[in-house]
């Protein structure tokens, strides 16, 4: 505190000399390997599309990132790692709706802020969640697996990837909001990719994930049968399966979301440097190409866009879980 009140030449030197520091330790970074924790198992939808982004920002950044898998727990073991960990640019999070708005509903004693404890770097895809179900269902549409459930209470079993899940909200609401949760049976997995195998193996008989989970193959293997889109508008990788709300259950939407987040604190120049790179990564044309493949949409913004995002999504799912009354097991 005594530094602050030297006047004269010298209190100007001590401000040079700090800005110097600063700006010199942005223009070094990153000088080694990068970690980014995949707070998710691999082979799943989240999974997938970090392992998109980090190859091409390594390129842009000319340094290593490194995927780090830590799942579990719907995202928060991972989430937490992130939220404590050193905030110098070196370990960032690939956050998503599931760390960022489902945990803090389901887990009243989280072990981070999504908002207070992370330094927002950029939003960089949002993705469809499919419904589907066994071939063996006797169900063509959204209208008619409402109708079976309410025929047979008990007789459905529904996968997620897990409490807190990406899948685990889409279902969750979806279940809701058509009046069948009661008629259902939850089955969580340690993931979408097992989950997704649990469905074509019929021990659950359906499930509603992110479409670059890996869904979209067993469908047009004729392994899982697609009933309907979560979204607002259909997909353009399956074009002839409608959405949800034009299937029966109006005012049905929900999507995941993905984005780049570094500890709080860590240095301004840092998270331009890393906004700058996402925004290059999500701009170039192998990326889109394969966000495209993968029906996921490439976007990119700014931190306090995504700061505002993150804040205004985790209100949405605070309002639609107390609605319809959701309760997590």
């Amino acid at each position: 505190m005594r530094a602050l009140r030297i006047e004269g030449p010298g209190a100007t030197l001590v401000i040079a000399v700090s800005l110097f520091t600063g700006n010199a330790a942005a223009q070094e970074y990153p000088s080694h390997p990068v970690r980014l924790i995949s707070p998710n198992p691999a082979g799943g939808a989240n999974d997938t599309i970090a392992r998109i982004v980090v190859n091409k920002l390594t390129e842009v950044l000319g340094q290593q990132v490194v995927i780090d898998n830590r799942g579990g727990a719907g995202g928060v073991i991972g989430g937490e790692i992130a939220a404590h960990a050193t905030p110098d640019g070196y370990t960032l999070l690939a956050g998503s709706v599931s760390t960022h708005s489902f945990a803090p509903l389901i887990h009243p004693k989280l072990g981070y802020d999504p908002v207070r404890d992370f330094a927002p770097v950029s939003i960089f895809a949002i993705a469809q969640n499919l419904l589907v179900v066994n071939p063996t269902v006797p169900a063509a549409n959204v209208r008619e697996l409402i109708a079976l459930a309410k025929a047979k209470p008990g007789g459905l079993n529904y996968a997620s990837g897990g409490t807190g899940s990406t899948s685990h909200f889409a279902i969750a609401f979806f279940v809701s909001a058509a009046d069948i949760m009661k008629q259902t049976v939850h089955v969580p997995y340690k993931g979408g990719a097992p989950a997704i195998t649990a469905t074509i193996a019929n021990e659950t008989q359906f499930y509603f994930g992110p479409m670059a989970g890996g869904s979209v193959p067993h469908v047009k293997a004729g392994r899982l049968k697609a009933l309907a889109v979560g979204g607002e508008k259909r997909s353009p990788v399956l074009p002839d399966v409608p959405t949800v709300a034009e299937s029966g259950v109006p005012g049905y939407k929900n999507a995941g979301w993905f984005g780049l987040f570094a500890p709080a604190r860590t240095p301004a120049p840092i998270i331009t440097r890393l906004n700058q790179a996402v925004v290059k990564t999500m701009n170039s044309a192998d990326v889109t190409q394969r966000f495209v493949e993968l029906a996921v949409d490439p976007v990119s913004g700014t931190p306090e866009e995504l700061r505002r995002f993150v804040a205004e999504q985790l209100e949405f799912h605070r309002t639609m879980v107390a609605k319809l009354g959701i309760k997590f097991d």
